[in-house]
């Protein structure tokens, strides 16, 4: 079941959208929470399009940042 449109994702959620995204990408970090975060941020382009909507940051894959 997906959140309601607008509501923050729970960490059940990015948990299930992200775990094969930072075995795959992120293996060394775990189980350092921040450390994972952190690697999946410098690898934001390479992550699966569930994953990356976690991380609100869409934007990234045509290089703008909203500003």
């Amino acid at each position: 079941m997906m959140p309601a449109q607008g509501a923050a994702p729970t960490r059940e959620d990015q948990s299930a959208a992200c775990r094969g995204d930072a075995i795959k990408l992120c293996a060394f970090a775990i189980p350092n929470e921040r450390k994972v975060q952190a690697c999946m941020e410098k690898k934001i382009d390479k992550l699966s399009p569930r994953c990356r909507a976690m991380f609100g940051k869409d934007r990234h894959k045509t290089g703008k940042t909203g500003r």
